[in-house]
């Protein structure tokens, strides 16, 4: 009998299956100093003690995209070790701040499968929880993955493809306890910009770029635990060359939207989300973002913005499909997200 874990493949998943995904995680002060060495992070929110506290806060919170991908990483030995790309996300909603010395462990429930048409590999959908050690939801999130099959053909089972929100309504969104804007200071956050001065349809142009290297990413998959063969084996992709982790341009671009959005200090839904062509070490990373939507919150001094975050290769800011509504091959990453930002 094989002691050693070769992962699931597609036909190793039942709708309805709920896997509790080994090994939870206490994080630190550690894991927000590499966080913020591996990306250009600088959101004072997840910066500053003393900033968090000016905003109602007992103090800084891990990085809201730190929390997440520690929560990914326990998913991926369960299910994306032998996955094909990780395709997208619905319905994430952070539900409360990760604080240093919290531990962090996940479930998730296989809510659909599908057969691909080669018969090689078919997509699955999970929703998956980060809990922390008092058993409270953090964070939950939708996404699906595209999987090989252990054998080539097959009878398909029946697809059962979820309904998923197209976007969370600003009710939908969990406000921290105690977080309070009115206060809010502009100078030590770095830029002036309130919720008022965003206007739905506007585009702004993050300007710098980042160049990804092979070590930084290792690291970084490796630093959330991520063991997916796609980021480390040369030999698991056609090519042979290894893929990028798409948690890793999410941040990357994430950090580059500091320039025009300093002050989006909090992550706190994701709509929706596509890493729409592959990343490999070498390519320079820049972003853009657009102003979809405005909402009020009851949290004094706190707004919402919707914002649509891209990362590209190259391309003019605003450019994302071609004629046919397909990415444009330098396109990276199309995420929908809600950001808090002070009114």
């Amino acid at each position: 009998m094989t002691k050693t874990n070769p992962g699931r493949f597609f036909e190793d998943y039942q709708p309805g299956e709920v896997i509790p995904h080994a090994v939870p995680r206490t994080v630190g002060a550690g894991e927000r100093a590499l966080y913020h060495a591996l990306y250009p992070a600088r959101h004072a929110l997840a910066s500053s003690d003393e900033f968090a506290r000016a905003c109602g806060l007992p103090a800084a919170p891990l990085d809201d995209l730190a929390a997440f991908h520690v929560v990914f990483g326990k998913t991926v030995p369960d299910i994306s070790l032998n996955a094909l790309a990780n395709l997208g996300y619905a319905e994430g909603r952070w539900l409360r701040p990760v604080w240093p010395g919290d531990t962090l462990s996940a479930t998730s429930e296989v809510i659909g499968l599908k057969q691909n048409s080669n018969g090689k590999s078919g997509v699955v959908w999970v929703r998956t929880e980060g809990r922390n050690q008092k058993d409270e939801v953090v964070l939950d999130y939708v996404r699906w993955v595209m999987v090989r099959k252990r054998e080539t053909g097959g009878d398909a089972p029946a697809p059962v493809i979820p309904e998923l929100k197209p976007a969370l309504a600003a009710g939908d969104l969990v406000i921290p306890e105690g977080l309070d804007f009115t206060g809010y200071d502009f100078a030590l956050a770095g830029e002036p910009h309130r919720w008022g001065d965003y206007a739905p349809g506007e585009v702004i142009d993050h300007v710098d770029g980042v160049t990804i290297e092979e070590a930084e990413h290792m690291m970084a998959t490796r630093l959330w635990q991520n063991t997916a063969k796609v980021h480390f084996d040369a030999t698991a992709r056609e090519g042979g060359r290894r893929l990028i982790y798409g948690g890793h341009v999410i941040s990357l671009a994430r950090a580059l939207s500091f320039n025009g959005l300093a002050n989006a200090q909090m992550i706190a839904g994701l709509n929706g989300g596509a890493h729409a062509n592959p990343c490999f070490a070498g390519d320079t990373v820049r972003a853009w973002s657009e102003v979809l939507d405005r909402a009020e919150t009851a949290a004094p001094g706190v707004g919402a913005l919707r914002l649509r975050l891209v990362a590209t290769k190259g391309g003019a800011p605003g450019e994302l499909r071609d004629a046919d509504g397909k990415y444009l091959p330098d396109v990276l990453l199309d995420l929908d997200y809600w950001a808090l930002v002070p009114t």
